[in-house]
């Protein structure tokens, strides 16, 4: 009873927080979201995934350090908790973290752990192209675009060994194979990119995501372009990691189109998001 009521306060905190306007949105819309295939996925595949994603988050603090500022931290987290809030994997507990680095990108690894740059966020103009950043990487989460990508399976993984030996940790096999699928997926996060359609599958959910939550459809759009601008050189490696950035620009176009998102009320919060966002 206690953590239920916990629960419903924070949540309650989170909408207080976001006071974002009702997107006038097709209600089949809506359910689209939330009925995205599921199918196939059971408890303990959440679990390895979970602890997957956890091992590939040490990687990324490894390379990049965590920004020590917990007010703007705090502000990141409340921004992707209420995202998440309305994403079709609400089972997974999210964790947010700014990494301080002047690189300008955002990660993501399976489980629910999204971490976004120092340099992205000095990009950003408004809390919506934050939010738009954050619902992009929640949505490669939710679509298990690295776990379908590397074929991750429960019944998979206990062929060399049982879940709890790879939860735990343990020696032989089941290690060996779960660290050469870390390897494979940190790869996939610094090096190779994901896959060119998993991009514009990232876009279109986290673009319908960022709609539902009430922030503005166009800042991934806004941002996008920012990020083409820009002439930093890790600005310009997003540009050869993923799609054409037109092209990311025209599809979220149609897209807004086509579910007629252009016609709901929507938050950008520009002031918010100057109260809590500056590195001078």
């Amino acid at each position: 009873m206690y953590k239920h009521v916990v629960a419903i306060g924070f949540i309650s905190m989170l909408m207080i927080f976001a006071n974002l306007s009702k997107a006038e949105v097709d209600e089949s819309f809506r359910q689209r979201i939330h009925q995205q295939d599921q199918q196939g996925y059971g408890e303990d595949d959440v679990k390895v995934e979970i602890s997957l994603g956890r091992e590939i988050a040490a990687r990324i603090l490894g390379k990049y350090p965590r920004l020590d500022d917990e007010r703007l931290t705090r502000y990141v987290t409340l921004v992707g908790k209420s995202l998440a809030l309305n994403s079709n994997r609400t089972e997974l507990d999210y964790h947010f973290a700014v990494l301080d680095t002047e690189q300008v990108n955002a990660y993501s690894a399976p489980g629910g752990y999204i971490f976004v740059t120092k340099g992205a966020m000095e990009l950003m103009g408004d809390e919506a192209e934050l939010a738009a950043v954050l619902a992009h990487e929640i949505s490669h989460v939710t679509e298990r675009h690295i776990v379908k990508e590397l074929g991750i399976h429960s019944e998979d993984v206990s062929a060399t060994g049982s879940i709890g030996q790879i939860l735990g940790g343990a020696g032989g096999s089941a290690s060996i194979a779960f660290t050469q699928v870390v390897d494979k997926a940190t790869a996939i996060l610094f090096e190779t990119g994901f896959h060119q359609q998993d991009e514009l599958d990232a876009d279109r959910v986290g673009t319908i995501l960022l709609a539902t939550t009430g922030y503005d459809p166009l800042a991934l759009q806004r941002y996008l372009k920012k990020v083409h601008a820009h002439k930093d050189e890790y600005a310009q490696s997003i540009n050869t990691t993923h799609p054409p950035s037109q092209q990311r620009v025209d599809t979220l176009a149609q897209l807004i189109q086509d579910e007629k998102l252009n016609k709901g009320e929507y938050s950008i919060a520009q002031v918010r998001f100057a109260e809590h966002v500056s590195f001078n």
